[in-house]
């Protein structure tokens, strides 16, 4: 009775966190103000949590860091390594500069970032599941032009973006080869417009609306191999991917005419056309990453990661985007000084820095779209609870980062972002012995 007194508060706990995660993500609109979310699928989040980000985004190869189980669903072959009950939950925060010649603008924006599980099912074997994001879709911006001699400002906005839930499963062939796959469904709206408007008074401007309505699977798989090089140092190599995968979609378009009176916009005057909810499809390109690690047993990791992606062959209804192949690397390391320290509580803390460059898929004026940053993050480990059968830990992560440029008339996009996340490691599902 009291096991299942036990697992009855749990599990209630993990429905209420899940409801109050799938309330927020409704009502998220816009996560991000970046004016290169409006080409593709938005910007792309990745599937990392605030500890892996913050060793500059290495995964692939990474699997226990200190002894401590980390849920890294960006490679599902490390869930066979699962010892204890594994929950990470976490929101994060941006604050973005944009600039284009002597024009500047800033935004914030805010949002709970993932809800991630991981249990043990064998010595040898783990599942995790979890909700974070896919994609973020948010821009706003504002071309003036002539038409004859007419002023008329073109409008291109959008807002949205995909989340991820996935199950997956872990298994390790002897003591040093791990494989494993995600079951992944990628959901969301991804909203478009782009309106025409006339700056003298009583003109009939003109806006049209695409909107896609985004669900289906996708599929991700990977694999990890150690060498042990001496008694507690470990070289682990890894590989992960995804599948090129056709989500469904119903797509919805709109031809407005509307008016602009003493700068606020009226009802739509006449739709000139419309459809809602025509089936079609996104079809998603193979993505590889390889990575390698060198970590001495409780005390430190480092790590690189190279990642490659066919986002020339994305199509969105059917349409290809015209979108270029995205590559990029990452390095990474983690130091904890002492784990076991007793009387100097800085020891015992995580200390993780890292560097990123990407070529994102976003090619404009012959001008390649690149990302590149720098991130600095820390473990704070608190004190355990039942006896020491149960283990949290804080993890913040900073991420400082560029996007794009000013050459060619192209706007430079620079950002810091803010990430907080809780883990928690328990021994859920023991047996508990009555005298």
């Amino acid at each position: 009775m009291k096991l299942l007194h036990k697992m009855s508060k749990k599990l209630s706990f993990i429905t209420t966190i899940l409801l109050i995660v799938c309330g927020s993500i409704a009502q998220a609109q816009v996560t991000t103000s970046s004016p290169y979310s409006r080409y593709g699928l938005g910007n792309l989040s990745g599937s990392l949590l605030p500890q892996l980000r913050a060793m500059g985004g290495i995964s692939t190869a990474v699997n226990k860091v200190s002894g401590f189980n980390y849920i890294n669903m960006q490679n599902p072959s490390s869930y066979a390594d699962i010892t204890l009950t594994t929950i990470d939950m976490g929101m994060s925060t941006s604050l973005t500069s944009l600039s284009k010649g002597s024009l500047s603008e800033n935004n914030f924006n805010a949002t709970f970032s993932h809800l991630a599980f991981a249990f043990p099912v064998t010595k040898r074997s783990g599942i995790s599941f979890g909700l974070l994001p896919y994609s973020d879709l948010g821009y706003s911006n504002r071309n003036t032009t002539k038409i004859d001699t007419m002023s008329v400002d073109q409008i291109y906005q959008g807002e949205g973006g995909l989340s991820k839930a996935y199950l997956g499963y872990g298994y390790r062939f002897g003591d040093h080869f791990r494989i494993g796959g995600n079951v992944e469904y990628i959901f969301g709206n991804l909203q478009n417009t782009r309106s025409t408007e006339y700056v003298s008074p009583g003109a009939v401007n003109s806006r049209i609306q695409d909107k896609n309505s985004v669900g289906g699977l996708s599929y991700s798989y990977g694999l990890q191999y150690d060498f042990k090089l001496a008694a507690k140092t470990t070289l682990t190599i890894g590989y992960s991917g995804s599948t090129a995968s056709k989500i469904n979609s119903l797509q919805s378009n709109y031809v407005t005419q509307y008016l602009v009176t003493a700068g606020a916009e009226g009802t739509a005057l006449d739709t000139l056309s419309s459809f809602e909810k025509a089936k079609s499809s996104l079809k998603l390109p193979l993505i590889h990453n390889f990575g390698i690690s060198i970590q001495q047993n409780n005390k430190w990791l480092v790590g690189a990661d190279f990642r490659m992606g066919d986002w020339s062959k994305l199509q969105i209804n059917n349409v290809n985007q015209g979108l270029q192949n995205s590559y990029g690397a990452s390095l990474g390391a983690q130091i904890t000084p002492d784990i076991s320290s007793y009387n100097n509580y800085f020891k015992r803390v995580d200390y993780r820095f890292g560097v990123n460059y990407d070529k994102t898929y976003v090619q404009i004026n012959n001008q390649d779209i690149k990302q590149m940053g720098v991130s600095l993050g820390f473990g704070f480990p608190l004190p355990s609870a039942q006896g020491g059968l149960s283990f949290y830990k804080v993890n913040f992560t900073t991420e400082l980062g560029q996007r794009g440029t000013l050459d060619n008339n192209l706007v430079k996009e620079k950002f810091i972002n803010f990430r907080l996340g809780f883990t928690l490691n328990d021994t859920w599902f023991r047996k508990y012995r009555v005298d």
